[in-house]
């Protein structure tokens, strides 16, 4: 059949501003035929020669009134949004974008309607292999009484070129049948769009009209008085004039409309603050006093008192000291003023989603929610991993059609593609069972794997049959997943050994008479409907490689309807599903392009990416990114960040940070993965600041935050008298000026500034599209303006309304934004969306909206929100903090420092986000204070004179309060004492090992300029499939392990040689050699857990072992010695004297 090929409206709307290079940009819709090559021809010239025969060259001008609707566009738009979800996008720097019409996308059968290549009955058009048009349960739309089953391509000719003749009976068709067919009735009817007005412009003056959503009358005809009383509208010439606010009838100065009920109804808040006791906040910040005095007091009686027998080792033990007290009045600062909060899921549902004068049908009132998983290459980051996280959120407690899921895949692979299409597959099973039962977790993998009683609470009766062929179906899934990589394989190679026989065929043809030589053709990677695949091949070749791939983005899952789909005992489906929602959320597949030569800038450019293409897409206000391996634990997780958002102040908070909770944890938690520490103690004391660090998932962003935007009311202060009398009616005239939902949005330095949209491609880029959805997601994305109390909020009821359908000049602009040029002369990565030029782009992004004067909050919720995985490998785990540590360093020597931050940010936040830059350093101090001990007994001195009293006193009591305090921390945040060991354990593991490699590579960036790449952190298990922590046991050499290992060994050897000369001297001093070990004693017991890593698996014996053995061997030789002297000593040591 021949294919479509249109060049989309709204991209050339938006090619006038562009360079010339997309001015020639096209979507061609394509088909492969039955012989291998595309049939296409363009649009314009189908309508040309249509118009040259059919019609008179005359116009009349109608203006596009309700009752003068020539077909209802919502019927085409379904159609359009079905023909662009079966599709693969592609395109890119300089060519042409096009959608390749999938018949398959993986070898299983799509079984739900709204994924891609779902399969359909096929066309009665001779010739025409296509699917008929379906609704949202796959049933087939046939706009004739006959049924005649038609294509959407082939029932547009019949329109066009046939007369609107039904092939079939040879009737003319009946668009009235077709609308009750094809379009839901209760769905508002569209209003015409005013002329010059986006698409964007028309969706935000619908959300702030509340009285926009009009209904047709009981007889099914629609209503033009009340369209005329309700919206002020007048019939117009092709136009309609839309009210400037909503009709609320007690509007203040910013038109915000305050409903008399509303303002007289008690309000009840989402959140609440609970703030730690006083019985053990107070205690907590006189001990921190209490231990800077002492310490204070220590310093300076250590600075008054040298060791005149060491001068060397004295100044080396101040200097160290001194930093360190530095470093814990960082650390300890920001833990001044703790919090916890908590959230009513009851509140949030009663505001948003219960019958009210403005929502009768109680439709949900929330917000939309676009959640990113990031993955990049499939070998350390299992498909199947990545798969499971999708379904959790595809499961998740939210309106299906406010949720949105994009994947991004920056290695391009078909494996991750297909796996991908195979979640969406199985999804069609998973999402209504875990709806119909209340499934928790949501994600299949840990729910049948929980090893708690699967049956508790449960009261339906077929709630076991239902779980035990969902079961089945998942092991089933499991291996498809695992088996995809194979099948890839094989199917590429007989379709690259089919395409060599086809070239040779041809090379016979034209040499008859001449030797054959092999024909050399690129071996392909190809697709389940026998098509390249256009990202990474198997075999990487010019355009095919990881870092040379074309942009692409498919529609795995269309957007749902929007209104609920429930199942009903007709349906042939795995489990009874009647009167369960069988929706599902829209599941977008995106692959950015990549060209060589281009900086892309790794996870934190693929994330703006994703912001670009799903402000195109769906433009939800909030988005939530997680990581490949972190799935929903908590389906209402979203619901209880949602509370912060939607609260009383929420406009002015720029993120909600969940915890990050880790599974596959060995039970001792050797290497404090589980980082209880930083996650309750430290991101909670920063909760009462200015709020936590962003620390890189499981975050829930306000868009119009990511995109630079300041916070709103961030910029009002006290103005002097001055500016009282002379410069506030200018202020006040010029915001007057301006249009409410652009006060919102502001960008600068300046009170006066206002926000100037032709300066916008500058800072997002050339997509108009893009530039207009900014002030839909801000207005979107405010709280509810039920009170008085509510500044800068939205009218209750606004976001009812549907969300507009997808068509192919929206994916192709989708397209376009994703492509390796577009953010070329941007601000993208400087000042909008996630920030460039560091490892850990993530605390570097929360930072700049803090700078700003955003607020972000802590939400810990009962049951964990998310959980993921961790590297239990001691390599792994020490590579981790490397990354992390270097990001550090490179935020302390760029102007992201802390030092730099502007007086939005509070003093104590400033101090948090100084200590991030400067704790790697602490490693320098810290090796040199662990490598003292062993000095101090190979010279026999030690950091002072004697062990007197008073130093005695002061170590005491230096000991006393850090352990008091470690106990009351444990108090309010809840950890556990061996959580706060193992996090002082690996506190001085990764000090002697990562941070003092992340300052020496930190230094070479900014000195030599020398550039640090790192390798994704495996997020597979071991080999041996009986041992749950395999991982843990495998020892994997690194660089990083030498000066660990080298402390371990002088300070053993330091303690042999101590013991050795304190007994054979004829003056022992017992005094320092008590010191010295005790203080190596401290160095080795925090070094142990690394030791007993290096020890390997108990049962086997690795390199290791042995040159332990010869470590103790010397140790006792040593002993011995000193024991038993040689002759001609006649004295062992003296008597034992303590001061």
């Amino acid at each position: 059949m021949a294919s479509k090929s249109f060049k989309p409206s709204r991209l050339s709307q938006s090619s006038s501003t562009r360079s010339d290079v997309n001015e020639s940009q096209k979507v061609t819709f394509a088909r492969r035929t039955s012989s291998g090559r595309y049939v296409s021809y363009s649009r314009d010239d189908l309508d040309s020669e249509l118009g040259s025969t059919d019609f008179a060259n005359y116009t009349v001008h109608l203006p596009p009134t309700p009752d003068n609707q020539p077909m209802d566009p919502s019927i085409s738009q379904k159609v359009e949004e079905q023909y662009v979800s079966n599709s693969l996008f592609t395109g890119g720097f300089n060519s042409v974008t096009r959608a390749h019409l999938m018949d398959k996308v993986i070898e299983s059968e799509a079984n739900h309607p709204q994924m891609a290549g779902a399969k359909g009955s096929s066309c009665a058009i001779p010739g025409c292999d296509s699917k008929v048009m379906s609704d949202e349960r796959g049933v087939d739309i046939l706009p004739c009484e006959c049924d005649f089953k038609i294509c959407r391509d082939c029932y547009i000719d019949a329109v066009k070129a046939g007369g609107g003749i039904c092939p079939g009976c040879k009737e003319p068709y009946k668009n009235t049948e077709l609308d009750e067919v094809a379009v839901d009735n209760s769905r508002p009817l569209p209003l015409p769009p005013p002329s010059g007005m986006s698409k964007m412009e028309r969706r935000l003056s619908l959300m702030k009209s509340t009285k926009s959503a009009l209904m047709r009358s009981q007889t099914g005809d629609f209503d033009h008085n009340r369209w005329l009383f309700e919206t002020k509208g007048t019939y117009g010439y092709g136009n309609a004039i839309w009210p400037k606010e909503g009709g609320f009838g007690n509007e203040k100065e910013d038109g915000v409309a305050e409903p008399t009920e509303l303002m007289n109804r008690p309000w009840r808040p989402l959140t609440r603050k609970l703030k730690i006791p006083a019985a053990v906040l107070s205690p907590y910040r006189l001990l921190i006093f209490v231990r800077l005095v002492v310490l204070t007091l220590f310093l300076m009686w250590r600075v008054s008192h040298k060791n005149t027998d060491a001068i060397w080792l004295w100044g080396m033990s101040v200097v160290c000291e001194i930093w360190f007290a530095f470093s814990w009045l960082l650390d300890q600062l920001p833990k001044l003023c703790p919090i916890n909060r908590s959230t009513d899921l009851n509140v949030l549902k009663e505001k948003f989603e219960t019958p009210t004068p403005n929502n009768p049908t109680g439709k949900s009132d929330l917000p939309g929610i676009d959640v990113f998983v990031s993955t990049a290459d499939p070998e350390k980051e299992p498909p199947l991993v990545t798969a499971n996280t999708i379904l959790s959120i595809l499961a998740a407690d939210y309106p299906v059609e406010k949720l949105s899921c994009y994947v991004s895949d920056d290695g391009g692979a078909l494996l991750t593609f297909e796996a991908m299409a195979e979640a969406a597959s199985f999804a069609n099973i998973w999402v209504p069972f875990c709806r119909k039962h209340d499934i928790e977790p949501r994600n299949p993998e840990s729910y049948f794997s929980l090893k708690r009683d699967p049956y508790k609470n449960k009261v339906k009766p077929d709630f076991v049959k239902d779980r035990r062929r969902v079961k089945r179906e998942y092991d089933e899934f499991k291996v498809r997943i695992n088996s995809l990589p194979d099948s890839i394989r094989r199917r590429s190679d007989a379709y690259h050994a089919r395409e060599e026989i086809k070239a040779m065929k041809l090379q016979r043809q034209n040499k008859e008479d001449e030797p054959i030589e092999p024909a050399k053709i690129p071996k392909a990677t190809w697709m389940a409907d026998g098509t390249h695949w256009p990202g990474t091949w198997l075999s990487p070749t010019s355009e095919h490689t990881r870092g040379d791939h074309a942009g692409i983005i498919q529609v795995m899952l269309k957007p749902p309807s929007d209104e609920p789909l429930l199942g009903n005992a007709d349906d042939t489906k795995l489990i009874d599903v009647t009167n369960v929602d069988i929706r599902l959320p829209l599941l977008v597949y995106v692959s950015r392009e990549k060209r060589p030569g281009y900086d892309h800038n790794k996870k934190a450019g693929a994330m703006n990416a994703l912001v670009r293409a799903s402000a195109i897409m769906s433009n939800g206000p909030f988005i939530l990114n997680l990581d490949c391996d972190h799935y929903i634990y908590n389906s209402k997780a979203m619901r209880e960040g949602m509370c912060f958002m939607m609260d009383r102040g929420g406009d002015r908070i720029c993120y909600v940070q969940f915890p990050q909770r880790f599974e596959g944890i060995d039970p001792s938690d050797r290497y404090a993965n589980h980082n209880t520490v930083f996650f309750d103690v430290n991101m909670r004391a920063l909760d009462g600041l200015q709020g936590p660090v962003y620390v890189g998932t499981g975050c829930l962003f306000r868009r119009v935050a990511l995109y630079g935007f300041d916070p709103p009311r961030s910029k009002e202060h006290n103005q002097g008298c001055c500016s009282c009398c002379f410069g506030r009616q200018k202020k006040l005239a010029s915001m007057a000026s301006t249009p409410e939902e652009n006060r919102a949005l502001r960008m600068g330095e300046s009170d006066d500034e206002e926000m100037n949209l032709s300066l916008f491609p500058k800072k997002f880029g050339n997509s108009t599209f893009l530039i207009d959805s900014i002030p839909v997601a801000e207005f979107q994305g405010r709280p509810l303006a039920d009170h008085p109390a509510v500044k800068n909020g939205r009218p209750p009821g606004a976001l009812t309304i549907p969300r507009d359908l997808l068509d192919a000049s929206t994916v192709a602009e989708a397209i376009s934004v994703i492509s390796c040029w577009y953010e070329d002369k941007t601000e993208w990565g400087q000042r909008v969306g996630w920030i460039y030029g560091s490892v850990t782009e993530d605390v570097v992004t929360g930072y700049r909206m803090h700078n700003r004067g955003w607020k972000s909050v802590y939400c810990v919720t009962k049951r964990d929100a998310f959980r993921g995985t961790a590297p239990i490998n001691l390599t792994d785990r020490l590579h981790q903090v490397l990354r992390w540590a270097t990001g550090s360093v490179e935020i302390f020597f760029s102007r992201n420092n802390a030092l730099l931050a502007s007086p939005r940010m509070k003093f104590l936040q400033r101090i948090a986000y100084l200590n991030v830059g400067i704790y790697p350093f602490t490693s320098i101090f810290l090796i040199v204070y662990c490598f003292l001990p062993a000095l101090s007994l190979f010279s026999g001195q030690f950091i002072v004179q004697t062990l007197n009293v008073t130093f005695l006193s002061y170590l005491l009591g230096i000991t006393i309060t850090l352990c008091m305090l470690a106990v009351l921390e444990i108090k309010w945040s809840g950890i556990e004492l061996e959580e706060w060991w193992r996090n002082e354990q690996f506190w001085l593991i990764g000090g002697t090992s990562a941070h003092l490699a992340a300052v020496l590579q930190g230094l070479l960036k900014v000195i030599a300029g020398i550039e640090i790449s790192f390798t994704l952190t495996s997020k597979s298990a071991g080999d041996d499939v009986d041992d749950e922590f395999a991982d843990l046991y495998i020892v994997k050499w690194t660089s990083l392990m030498i000066p660990p290992i080298t402390i371990m060994m002088v300070n053993l050897i330091a303690i042999a040689v101590g013991v050795s000369r304190t007994i054979y001297s004829v003056i022992p001093q017992w005094s320092r050699l008590i010191g010295g070990v005790f203080f190596s004693f401290w160095v080795l017991t925090h070094l142990y857990p690394f030791a007993k890593g290096l020890m390997g698996r108990r049962g086997r014996t690795p390199t290791i072992v042995f040159v332990w053995s010869g470590l103790i061997a010397i140790t006792i030789s040593l002993l011995w010695v000193a024991i038993n002297p040689p002759a001609g000593s006649n004295q062992i040591g003296g008597s034992f004297q303590f001061p």
